[in-house]
């Protein structure tokens, strides 16, 4: 075989050896994975694994985008490939349990009506097409489910929000909320008025009240939901403490001074104007405060009237928490866009057991204050809770989350059940109790409790707008996110809020920062400047027009230093304002240079550094000395 040929047939070969090879590992290892990334953006985490491995029934998810529409939207399409990616990794985990399919509902298109059937929102694009960007599930049974948008701001929840996806669709049975309350407009149904919470959870949940004479709690619950209770006998505080010892799924909301019991319109006699955490919360090692916090930094505007004058004023009682000052790591807050309001809120004091761990999920700012609760009952006008107002050099915590191994607060077993005198009520009273049951020492399953120091929370005139029937803050949604996890078993409380994917340039950043600090700088000096210039030159009109010559001519009746004066101000404005383009064009010429050092690297490195090799291989064959 002549060298020619010999050379055709080996590259020949190698060229189909690498075909092949490459087909090969694609499919052999076409679920192994490398995550490099800072954040793991890409790694699934346990508890996802294990909902996917213990799928019953295989799951179709459909992820629907509208790909030509979004090439004018940078975030979206830059979204898209995550939440691809993500999808992509479901499907290695789960196998032939996860049908995945992508479509694009072109307009007018079966893929357009199979997308608003299923419920994904058409998002006006301002450029005639709708932006559709969702995700649809179905099980083996037709039962469907669906995220609406896929909203990039939510990124850092996206993995919680397809596994939940998936686990509803793999048991479509609602999960059972047990509703204690004292408050009349949170114990119906939701189906038929009540507070807007209320109604929200009927949504999702199947709804059980708990009446405030119980003396057992069903089985069936996955979580129970205390909101301001009448105080609990021994019985009843036993029978919760067996419950979060059993299931433990908690949401227990207490309140030093109840706004809403006041004002609540469905309350008949009144619900209690206090409560607390009691027995229970004591040895839980998390107690309420018996004054209530103001908060002035974060204090809501309220109207009040003084000497017949209707003003604005911001209320400390009243508290706008921004997002800012929730955890941005626990899955009931992290997602949180509006601020949460506050009423008359009490304050957290958290000393767990050992084998457990209380993390914060709302705090106050850094200089709130603890104000007589007695003040709180009453109209609590502003400036007498200002009057009051002693400013703390630590924030207080409104909210909170307990989480591990717990033990009972009756190491001697169940208490006794009080039972009336009247033989027949009591009898009656004990049917309905039951048998008690074992006793429970230790907690079956990790606790997950969580305590919110404030009712007034849930109650409407706090953050629902009652012309619009809409929120202005997102209360509903903290504690919806809150009985959502809890209610999603272990597998998905050990979700974690996942970091957006978002890489910053810091060096872009520093530089802009750097910038504007000139910027703003000059600014404020400019802006001082005018406010002098506006004054003086109202000062002036207004002794013109006192003076009875004042015709609109102003320079016309200004003395030679006052127009020198004026001239001068006019030129340091307009030096003031080239400045101002000065330093905005030194800080875009600093970032176009750093754009185009980027792209000579990343167009012309690779290259670069493969024709250098090229060159020193070549060198060091000219250098070798013939044989």
């Amino acid at each position: 075989m002549s060298t020619r040929t010999y050379s055709i047939t080996a590259s020949a070969l190698t060229v189909l050896i690498f075909i092949l090879s490459t087909l090969w590992t694609q499919s052999i290892l076409s679920g192994a994975r490398a995550d490099f990334t800072e954040n793991k953006l890409y790694s699934l985490s346990d508890g996802t694994r294990a909902v996917l491995s213990d799928l019953a029934e295989p799951v179709e998810i459909t992820f629907v985008y509208s790909g030509d529409v979004a090439q004018d939207f940078p975030a979206i399409r830059a979204y898209a490939a995550r939440v691809r990616e993500v999808l992509d990794a479901y499907s290695s985990v789960a196998g032939r349990s996860i049908l995945l399919r992508e479509v694009d509902p072109k307009p007018f298109s079966e893929a357009e009506d199979e997308a608003l059937a299923g419920g994904v929102t058409a998002i006006d694009s301002g450029r005639g097409d709708p932006l559709y960007f969702g995700i649809i599930g179905r099980n083996a049974v037709d039962d469907e489910a669906v995220i609406p948008f896929l909203a990039p701001d939510r990124e850092a929840s996206l993995e919680y929000d397809l596994t939940r996806l998936i686990a509803r669709l793999d048991d479509p049975d609602p999960p059972v909320v047990g509703v204690l309350t004292a408050l009349p407009a949170l114990q119906g149904d939701g189906r038929s008025g009540g507070y807007f919470l209320l109604q929200e959870m009927a949504k999702t949940f199947a709804i059980e009240r708990i009446p405030a004479d119980f003396v057992d709690l069903p089985d069936t619950l996955d979580v129970l939901l205390i909101v301001h209770p009448e105080p609990l006998t021994d019985w009843q505080a036993w029978l919760v403490d067996q419950f979060v010892l059993k299931t433990g799924r908690l949401i227990y909301m207490t309140d030093p001074a109840v706004k809403a019991a006041a004002s609540d319109p469905f309350a008949i006699g009144g619900p209690p104007k206090q409560s607390d955490f009691g027995r229970l919360g004591d040895h839980w090692g998390v107690t309420l405060s018996d004054f209530v916090v103001a908060d002035v930094a974060t204090a809501l505007p309220v109207e009040t009237d003084t000497e017949g004058r209707s003003n604005v004023v911001g209320q400390p009682l009243f508290m706008a928490i921004p997002p800012n000052l929730t955890s941005a790591d626990d899955l009931a807050t992290a997602d949180i866009g509006r601020a949460l309001h506050f009423g008359a809120s009490g304050a957290l004091r958290a000393r767990p057991p050992d084998t457990a761990v209380f993390t914060t999920l709302v705090r106050t700012s850094q200089s709130p204050s603890s104000i007589d609760a007695d003040l709180a009952l009453g109209p609590a006008d502003p400036s007498a809770v200002v009057a009051q107002y002693d400013a703390q050099d630590a924030p207080f915590v409104l909210a909170g989350r307990l989480v591990g191994a717990l033990r009972t607060a009756f190491p001697d077993g169940a208490p006794t059940l009080d039972v009336p005198e009247d033989p027949v009520l009591a009898e009656a009273l004990i049917a309905r109790a039951g048998r008690p049951g074992s006793h429970i020492a230790e907690s079956e399953r990790e606790a997950q409790i969580i305590f919110i120091a404030d009712a007034d929370i849930v109650d409407d005139g706090f953050y629902v707008d009652p012309a619009s029937a809409t929120t202005v803050a997102d209360n509903a949604a903290f504690i919806l996110n809150a009985l959502d996890g809890l209610a999603g078993g272990a597998e998905l409380l050990s979700l974690r809020a996942r970091q957006p994917g978002t890489r910053p340039m810091t060096r872009v950043e520093n530089l802009r920062a750097r910038a504007e600090a000139r910027y703003f700088d000059e600014q404020a000096r400019l802006q001082a400047r005018l406010s002098a210039a506006q004054d003086r030159l109202s000062e002036l009109q207004a002794i013109g027009a006192r003076d009875g010559f004042y015709a609109g001519d102003l320079e016309a009746d200004l003395t030679r230093d006052e127009r020198e004066e004026l001239a001068d101000l006019r030129t340091t404005i307009v030096n003031a304002r080239t400045r101002l383009r000065d330093v905005e064009a030194d800080f875009r010429s600093e970032i176009d240079g750093l754009e185009a050092t980027l792209k000579a690297v990343n167009i012309w490195g690779g290259a670069g550094l493969v024709a250098l090799i090229g060159v020193f291989v070549w060198w060091r064959g000219r250098r070798r000395p013939a044989p």
